[in-house]
Order: structure tokens, then sequence, then C-alpha cells
């Protein structure tokens, strides 16, 4: 007998806690119809290596094939918002299956190869230097707002060769961005706002890298424009796609991270003993162990390409499915203890960066900011500690990313 689960993704229970919610849901009904969102709802982790190794019966292009009306509801006055919006994401390179993906990922892959990010790795060290440098003489910081949302931030825009001062302009829009994964009535206007406020900024400096290239990685995108592969809107889209990915998931990464060790003081000692102890070292199993137990991507959708038998469920041509990393890490038939935060398990086959062929393009980048960002703290203070009760905590009401909205820490 199923016990009767809620449909509501966005209540505040399973906005905090998402792993009590998924639990249930993964051992009761693993390949779960939601009547709320007429969704599938896939939670363990075999059938998400299944789902995300079969592209052919899955198709990522959902922006471009659903024309369904969104979930939750918006205001029926922003109908023609989300067109644009529609469109909009439509573009993106992950938004699109072979031979089109394949196409437009390898324009950039060669920009993020793990030689290619090993080379930042000294710019990131002295980011974080300065970052922490500042907090030591407050004596206190928030981790998200002071260190977590700045450093990755940092990193991409000069990847992408935006001048330092235009970063918190570029933050106040990609955090409009944020609404994709929202549930509010009225998401649609901010969303547009930061997609078009975006595209205006950028416009121009594609326009510039078209005449002038350089060996940053918008320059990287003009090319695919230039050799047939982009069109302009789709160089502004990719470049939109890879400024929000390429720091809002590290965002989570080092907030979500530094928030487990301070809920886990023996696990922050073991590493500050020696991060680089064991092989792999402690420094790479803590960071692996940080995405996997906290994973700052919650969801990622598909829509079925034909009918799929699926764990005795059909899934029909055109249905939308949501597979949840969220509950796939902390499967128990793949994970030992799998709610025990424990920063030498290894190996850690989690999949908080996907599986398959739409493996997140930044990937070695993303763990590279996370290690370097633990070492530094592990390095500076001698212990973490919230400066807030755990009841106080608030996460942003978001089915894709698990991003809280403020960390204070102190180390006295």
């Amino acid at each position: 007998m199923v016990t009767a689960i809620s449909d509501d993704l966005f209540t505040s229970a399973v906005v905090a806690d998402p792993y009590t919610y998924f639990a249930q849901l993964r051992q009761e009904d693993p390949v779960h119809w939601n009547e709320l969102y007429e969704l599938w709802v896939i939670t363990r982790y075999d059938d998400l290596i299944w789902v995300t190794r079969h592209p052919e019966l899955f198709s990522s292009a959902w922006w471009k094939n659903d024309a369904r009306p969104p979930y939750p509801a918006i205001d029926e006055s922003d109908e023609g918002l989300y067109e644009f919006v529609r469109n909009f994401f439509a573009d993106w390179f992950i938004q699109h299956d072979r031979p089109e993906h394949l196409d437009m990922r390898k324009v950039v892959h060669g920009y993020f190869t793990p030689k290619a990010m090993e080379d930042w790795r000294p710019m990131v060290q002295s980011a974080i230097k300065y970052l922490l440098d500042d907090a030591v003489e407050q004596g206190r910081m928030d981790a998200m707002k002071d260190f977590a949302i700045p450093l990755p931030l940092l990193v991409i825009a000069q990847m992408m060769g935006m001048p330092n001062q235009d970063r918190p302009f570029i933050r106040a829009l990609a955090e409009k961005l944020l609404f994709l994964g929202r549930g509010e009535l009225d998401r649609m206007e901010p969303l547009s706002e930061g997609i078009k406020g975006l595209q205006e900024y950028l416009e121009p400096i594609v326009e510039e890298r078209f005449a002038k290239p350089g060996d940053d990685l918008l320059s990287v995108l003009v090319r695919g424009e230039k050799e047939g592969v982009f069109t302009r809107a789709e160089v502004l889209a990719n470049a939109i796609l890879l400024l929000l990915a390429g720091h809002e998931t590290t965002i989570n990464l080092i907030c979500n991270g530094t928030l487990a060790f301070t809920r886990h003081p023996d696990q922050w000692q073991l590493f500050k003993k020696n991060p680089a102890m064991s092989l792999p070292p402690l420094l790479v199993r803590a960071t692996e162990e940080c995405l996997r137990y906290d994973a700052p991507v919650r969801s990622i959708q598909r829509i079925a390409a034909v009918d799929v038998e699926l764990r005795g469920k059909v899934i029909k041509k055109g249905d939308r499915l949501r597979w949840f990393i969220t509950s796939a890490n902390r499967d128990p038939e793949v994970f030992a203890e799998p709610d025990k935060f424990d920063i030498t398990r290894w190996p850690n086959q989690h999949v908080a960066f996907g599986s398959g062929i739409h493996h997140c393009l930044g990937a070695t980048l993303g763990r590279l900011e996370g290690q370097e960002a633990f070492k530094a703290l592990a390095g500076r203070f001698p212990s973490l500690h919230l400066e807030i009760k755990e009841k106080e905590l608030e996460y942003q009401p978001s089915v894709t990313f698990r991003s809280l909205k403020s960390l204070p820490v102190s180390w006295n």
C-alpha cells in the first residue's frame, strides 16, 4: 500500500528538507506520476543513470517541444512573457538533442579541459585569499554573500572577459534568472527582466568580440557563430547560460558544503588535520562528499520522445519527467549510510553533475573552486559555527537549485 504523498514540491517542508520527502517517494513509488504538475518524478539512482544514458528516449529539447502551460501555474497576463522565456531557453545548447547538441557543445568543450581549468587554480587561490582576508578583519561573515557568491562570479566573469566592476550588476540580473525553477505566480516578469537585461549588456560586448576576438570564453562562442554553428541569438543565450551555470552551481557547492561542515565538527577537525592525506587526497574526497550530500542542483527535466516503460509504469510520448539528484545521491542501494556526511567516502559515484552526454561541462572548474574554498577555510579557521539557529536557515523555493538565502558563520 503506497502512502499518500503530497505532490506539491514547493511546500516549506520539502524546500527545507527534500531528503525526508524523497526518501519516502524513492522507497514507495520511485517512478511517480505527480498529478499536481502532470509530471513523472524519478528518484532512484539506477533509474536516473538509465534515463540519462538514453537521450534518444528522453529529449532535452523540452522548452522547444512542450507547448503546455508551465507548472506551477502563472498569471494569465504573463503568457506572452512565457513565450519569450520559452524561446530564449530553447536556444541553450543543453536544450538540444544530437546532432545539434554535440556540434554546439564541441564549440566550448575545448575551453573546459581539465588541463585548461588547472591553469586557473592560482587565480582562484588569489581571489579566495582576498575575500577571506576581508572576512578575518570582520571576525565573521555571511558565507553566502561574502564568499560563496563573489568567488565563482569573479572567476567566470574573468573567463568571459567581463570588467570586474560589472560583477554586482551581472549578479543582480543573474539572480532574476533563478526564478526559472521557482513557483511564484508572477515569476515570469523578473525572469524576463533578467534575460533582457543580460542580453542588452552582452550584445555590444559580443559585437566587439566578433570584430576583435580574444582568448576569452565569449570569443570562443563568437567563433562558433563565425563557423555557422551558432546564430547571434544563440551566442547571446549561451553566453548567459555559461555565465549563470558557471557561478550559480559553485555558489551552492561552497555554501552547502560549508553548512555541512558546521553541522559535523568531527569531519571539520578531520579535514583540518591534513587535506592532502590519503590517495586520492582528503581534499578531493571531502569536496565530492559535499557534492553528494547536499548537491547544488536538485533536479533536471526532460520530455519523453517515445513511449517508454520504466518499473512497470508507461511514460507516454510527450510526457514531462524530472529526475531528482537530491534523491539519487542519497539512494541506500548505492551509498552506504547515505544520510551520513563522511568525507572519507570513496569511491563516491554521485550524480551532482548529471550523467551521460549532458554531464556538466564545468564540472572540473566547480570541483577546483570547491576544493580551494574548503582548503582555505580549513587553513584559516580553527572552527566554524552557525551564527543563527538551524531553524532560521532559509532556502530559495526552487525545484532546480539547492540554494541557501544566507549563511552567517563565525570562528571564535
